[in-house]
Formats: structure tokens, C-alpha cells, sequence
């Protein structure tokens, strides 16, 4: 039986998607052409023009992907939900390509004129701020705090954190140095009671099988 043509469609889009970023995590976007993003696919010059218009578009498409690939497996709410995203953003780092690739292709389209090079940057501060703002009517956070700013710190510190640790290990470590990272800010963002609660154990969402 034949597969309707618009979940053909769906899945020709998700295996290009696929294939190119297996290639830009592997080559960087320079070395990323599209003739091996094709090949890798299975697909034509075609259906790849018709999705997603041009390099850069498929580019930008990949970034737009990081939050997909970690915020659909969180349960957690508050600043446990926060922490959460940066436990599972660790872990995926590690095993997951279309989220490798978008954190690349991030780290370099500011060198490439890819558009609004922070972009990405400003979307995930977003999305962190929103569970600040969500951890203080909780009464987690400490008098003062201004969770756009917190929210900013962690991305420039996840930031930093990932290229570091890829360029000393290739991100073996990066579970344990975001724990380090929680250690070192939750006592001066959080109420004490918050603190003690908070679960910072990087294998604990593995073992809940969410990662």
C-alpha cells in the first residue's frame, strides 16, 4: 500500500534534515555540500530545494531543532525543570546528531553571515527564563533575582562549558562539569530549602529512561 504523498513528504524532509546534520556535525558548515548531504539521503536536488530552498535554509534548520530534542522528554517544573534541560542537553550532546550538529552550526554561523547569529543563544535564554519565572511564584528563587539575567548566564556558561570540554575529551565529561556548574550557582540563586531539593544527579534521567 502506497504511503500518502504529504507523510512521504514528511519523511523525505526528516531524512534530509538527518543526513545534513550527520554532515555538518562531521565537516562544519564550510565542508558541509550539498551534493554529500544528497548522497547521505537517498534524496534529489529536488526535494531538497523544495523543503528547505537553500544551504543556509537547511542550516538554520538544524539549529531550530535543539529544543525538540530535549524539551519533550522533561516532566520537571520550576528550577528542577531548568536543570533538568541542561542534564538532558549533556546526555544528548553526547548521542544525538541533529542536536551536535545545531550546536555547532550555532558556534560557527557568527564566522559565516548565517543571518542573526544569536539567535539561538536568545531563544534558549528564552526558554530558561521561563522556568526562572515559573521557579519564583514557586518561592524557589532568592529575593532579587532577575531570571532574564540568570537565564543569560547559564547559556554563556553551558556555552563555554561544551566547547571546553569537546575540545579536552569530546564531551565525556560535559554530564559532570554541568553538575559542577549547579554547585556552584544554586546557592546563590535559590532559597536554601530549594537548594537541598534539587536533584543534580546526571544519571538520574537516564535511569528514568527519558535519555
Amino acid at each position: 500500500m502506497r504511503q500518502p504523498k504529504q507523510q512521504r513528504a514528511v519523511e523525505t524532509r526528516d531524512g534530509i534534515l538527518r543526513a545534513a546534520a550527520e554532515v555538518f556535525d562531521e565537516m562544519g558548515y564550510a565542508g558541509a555540500g550539498i551534493n554529500r548531504i544528497l548522497e547521505r539521503a537517498g534524496a534529489t536536488a529536488g526535494s531538497l530545494y523544495f523543503h528547505f530552498q537553500s544551504k543556509e535554509g537547511l542550516a538554520h534548520a538544524v539549529m531550530d531543532q535543539q529544543a525538540d530534542t530535549i524539551l519533550p522528554l522533561l516532566r520537571s517544573e520550576g528550577l528542577q525543570r531548568l536543570i533538568d534541560i541542561t542534564i538532558v542537553w549533556s546526555r544528548q550532546l553526547q548521542t544525538n546528531v541533529l542536536l551536535r550538529a545545531g550546536v555547532r552550526l550555532t558556534t560557527e554561523q557568527s564566522t559565516l553571515g548565517m543571518g542573526e547569529a544569536a539567535g539561538p543563544y536568545v531563544a534558549w535564554a528564552k526558554v530558561m527564563e521561563e522556568c526562572l519565572v515559573e521557579a519564583r511564584e514557586r518561592g524557589e528563587l532568592q529575593a532579587g533575582v532577575d531570571p532574564a539575567q540568570v537565564a543569560e548566564q547559564v547559556v554563556e556558561t553551558c556555552t563555554g562549558m561544551q566547547l571546553f570540554s569537546a575540545a579536552a575529551v569530546g564531551r565525556a565529561d560535559l554530564p559532570q562539569r554541568v553538575r559542577r556548574m549547579w554547585q556552584i550557582l544554586l546557592p546563590g540563586i535559590a532559597v536554601p530549602a530549594t537548594v537541598v531539593r534539587m536533584d543534580l544527579d546526571p544519571n538520574r534521567l537516564e535511569e528514568a529512561g527519558l535519555v
